[in-house]
């Protein structure tokens, strides 16, 4: 396993962190009752522990979960599990989103993440938090509230570090001048969708965290699935597969379904050339683009996630990035392209993305 600084902080963490999302069993998720996520939260308790166990013998020390998670199930799950090595692991957590009917239970308030986090903490089993991610944007609260009410928490001990996760770049940027006007705790790390099918994040959140220093772990950095290899042009998506389910597969959006088809022919071709898996090339892209600190991957099965593991045994040559990079490359919008090409004249050698 390799580890890297989260942000400009001194804390290490696995570049590969183990997600919760699929824990939880089969039971609905109260916050979307309209929505079907059959496909996500089907790992039981006993499995669980295997899979943890899995991803601690392989040097895993990063673990990210949510309460929204199959209704905090998957916090419970992963709590017990850890609960021996606690003091050796670093866990994240995101609140925002609605678990109950409660009308409070929502936003980011004061009121809702006060609550929120001490619920998080019975469930973890812990009596800290190290990462605490709003799950989104509140565009009902003010930024100062939240900011306040988050650090607070900081003071208090329960939580140690601060992200965000889904934020547009102006909500971060917002988030970081709040914190430094008025001295409060500051966010440190970013979460957002990012893999070679769907790069929008390199437009500003990238360059914004490589510039104040924010960390940025990849949630989804195989689409959902999509990027594993088992989706082929023409053959359609396989009846009982995860992007066979419309939610599913809204929750992992491809830029452009046809390039996404390219894509994956050119990962098969470099994983035949180097006798490894489709899923490892994806990953091992993610990792090796300026600002990531680490992908998240929410494996359901053993043999999945001992795969995705072993893409830590390797990395791609910079001849196999540029392939990636060229074949999944899609036109810039304004002013994203006049930067490009008018403003290189001002880059410096490793600038991102000019």
């Amino acid at each position: 396993m390799r580890y890297r600084y989260m942000g400009d902080t001194g804390l290490m963490v696995s570049e590969l962190c183990y997600g919760s999302f699929n824990f939880g069993g089969k039971a609905p998720f109260l916050g979307a009752p309209d929505r079907d996520w059959a496909e996500f939260g089907t790992v039981e308790e006993q499995e669980v522990f295997r899979l943890v166990n899995t991803a601690l013998d392989a040097g895993v020390n990063f673990f990210d979960t949510a309460d929204v998670y199959k209704n905090g199930m998957g916090e419970q799950f992963l709590g017990v599990a850890l609960k021996n090595v606690r003091d050796r692991v670093v866990i994240g957590t995101k609140g925002r989103w609605r678990i109950t009917d409660d009308p409070n239970d929502l936003g980011s308030s004061r009121h809702h993440l006060f609550a929120a986090v001490e619920a998080s903490l019975r469930r973890l089993n812990t009596d800290y938090i190290d990462i605490y991610h709003l799950h989104g944007f509140d565009p009902r609260t003010s930024l100062d509230e939240t900011l306040r009410a988050l650090d607070d928490l900081v003071r208090s001990g329960k939580v140690r570090y601060l992200g965000v996760s889904n934020f547009a770049a102006w909500h971060l940027m917002k988030a970081l001048s709040v914190s430094e006007r008025r001295n409060l705790a500051r966010v440190v790390t970013y979460q957002g969708y990012y893999n070679l099918a769907a790069r929008e994040l390199e437009r500003e959140i990238v360059p914004l965290s490589v510039d104040q220093n924010v960390g940025i772990t990849v949630w989804s950095p195989l689409a959902g699935g999509f990027l594993t290899g088992k989706y082929r042009r023409g053959e359609g998506r396989p009846e009982g597969s995860r992007l066979a389910n419309a939610t599913a597969a809204e929750s992992a959006p491809l830029t452009d379904e046809e390039q996404a088809y390219d894509i994956v022919d050119e990962l098969a071709e470099i994983a035949a050339e180097r006798g490894v898996t489709v899923p490892q090339v994806a990953l091992n892209w993610v990792l090796a683009k300026p600002g990531i600190t680490a992908a998240v991957v929410g494996a359901s099965k053993p043999s999945q996630l001992e795969d995705n593991l072993s893409a830590m045994e390797w990395t791609l040559t910079e001849a196999e990035i540029e392939r990636l990079d060229k074949v999944s490359e899609v036109p810039a919008p304004y002013p994203y392209w006049h930067i490009r090409t008018v403003g290189a004249d001002r880059k410096l050698p490793g600038d991102v993305y000019p």
